[in-house]
């Protein structure tokens, strides 16, 4: 890169370089800030303070599954053994999972211990 250096009071002012290598240098800044946001980001998730939604979830989410289903599923666990790890009865989940019951915030709370989830995750 050869650059034009613009003097003012004898002091270097302005550094005039050409188009291309200015649209280079551009590009090379955003690398940088985008490597700084993943860094960031990889951070915050590895320390629990960032959670992801797969892809799937979201999508079933939006067709008007049942979050607390699509997590117990997404976890491989059955029904009984949510309820079991949660401490509800299999019939009362069922009534959360089919949106006959929305259930208390104490029992959603549990159930996000049990399915590993934040509780916003599973509450609209």
């Amino acid at each position: 890169m050869k650059a034009q250096i613009i003097e003012k009071n004898g002091k270097p002012e302005y550094a005039v370089i050409p188009y291309a290598d200015y649209l280079r240098l551009l590009e090379l800044l955003e690398d940088k800030a985008d490597v700084a946001v993943l860094a960031e980001f990889h951070e915050a998730y590895q320390t629990g303070r960032k959670f992801l939604v797969p892809a799937e979830i979201v999508r079933r989410e939006l067709e008007g599954e049942a979050s607390v289903k699509l997590w117990r599923e997404h976890r491989g666990m059955t029904q009984q053994d949510l309820a079991d790890k949660a401490g509800i009865s299999k019939s009362y989940l069922s009534q959360i999972e089919s949106g006959k019951r929305q259930g208390t915030v104490d029992t959603l709370s549990a159930i996000a211990r049990a399915l590993d989830v934040p509780l916003d995750v599973l509450t609209d």
